[in-house]
């Protein structure tokens, strides 16, 4: 098996504990070069990370020829600036989430990908995460039935970056036009769609309630899953705790569990009433990044890819059009 050595544009928060490390940790794949605008912060990175290089411009990393693949972790209205120079340098790629900011560019990134016969993944982690599959085994089981419908509540207060009015690209509007929305929400819908199956029609209404930052801080949606199974959301970044909780529905049972806390995930069916905890890797994208190296030394299916990434993109507009 040989060695995939990766290159990571944008090496912010989320590469310090979420993924960064897991790709040093998988059987296969090393980084070998780091690319951030910002030189100090790219060379800090580099040595805390035993990473052997860093660049300052993306190009250079892409185009570097002991670089094998590119892991873009930036801001989503880069994803298909940088995604598409990837797939032009012929290049296996993942990108976080949400794929872009619209689903057009979705699919301009995924085709540029799918006409070289190109690796494209987006990381939607919670695919590969043991608590979550349990959740599907319960339902392909038919532990709770025929499934008929879910909801889900996501709400929390004000962070002190909104209350002092500080910039954050997550709430801006020009980047997230849903605020927190499409950052947090993307988890859940795509987490949904690999659970019940793909999103057929979704709607909602939206609107900016608190008037902290331009983006929209409330939303509320509907949606039915190609099966028939319908859902509901509602979302809100303004409210005085925090409460994340959502539950799938059958003709003789029901699963509760959270999408974003670890808490117990719990069964109730004729049979009673049974709790599960599952812990989550020490960094959380560990799994996603291993079905990875599955996908490309085993030629095993990932569950999250540029096709699957592009539909919850899809969703989202559809809810916050």
């Amino acid at each position: 098996m040989k060695t995939i050595t990766w290159g990571i544009i944008g090496c912010g928060n989320v590469t310090e504990k979420k993924s960064g490390p897991a790709y040093q940790k998988t059987a296969g794949f090393t980084i070998g070069a780091v690319m951030r605008r910002n030189a100090d912060l790219a060379a800090d990175y580099a040595k805390r990370h035993h990473i052997p290089r860093f660049y300052t411009d993306a190009d250079a990393l892409i185009n570097d020829p002991e670089i094998d693949a590119i892991y873009i972790a930036t801001p989503p209205d880069s994803h298909k600036y940088y995604g598409l120079k990837v797939a032009l340098a012929g290049k296996p790629c993942c990108i976080e989430k949400p794929m872009a900011t619209n689903f057009l560019d979705c699919v301009a990134i995924y085709e540029a990908f799918e006409k070289r016969n190109l690796p494209l993944f987006i990381a939607y982690y919670r695919r590969s995460l043991p608590r979550f599959n349990q959740i599907k085994t319960w339902i392909d089981e038919g532990s709770i039935g025929v499934v008929r419908q879910m909801r889900w509540n996501l709400s929390k207060p004000p962070s002190a970056i909104d209350l002092l009015g500080k910039y954050n690209w997550r709430t801006d509007k020009n980047i997230a036009p849903g605020g927190y929305f499409d950052d947090l929400a993307s988890h859940g819908i795509d987490l949904f769609t690999y659970l019940l199956g793909n999103i057929k029609s979704a709607s909602g209404a939206s609107s900016n309630q608190q008037g902290l930052y331009d983006a929209k801080d409330t939303i509320a949606a509907c949606w039915a899953h190609e099966s028939g199974v319908t859902g509901t959301g509602n979302w809100n970044f303004g409210t005085h705790e925090r409460e994340d909780n959502a539950a799938i529905y059958g003709s003789s049972g029901k699963i509760e569990f959270s999408v974003f806390d670890e808490m117990p995930l719990v069964l109730s069916n004729t049979s009673g009433k049974k709790e599960m905890f599952i812990e989550n890797p020490e960094n959380i994208q560990l799994h996603h990044i291993e079905n990875m190296r599955a996908h490309l030394f085993e030629n095993k299916t990932h569950p999250s890819t540029g096709k699957s990434g592009a539909h919850t993109s899809w969703v989202l507009d559809q809810i916050i059009t």
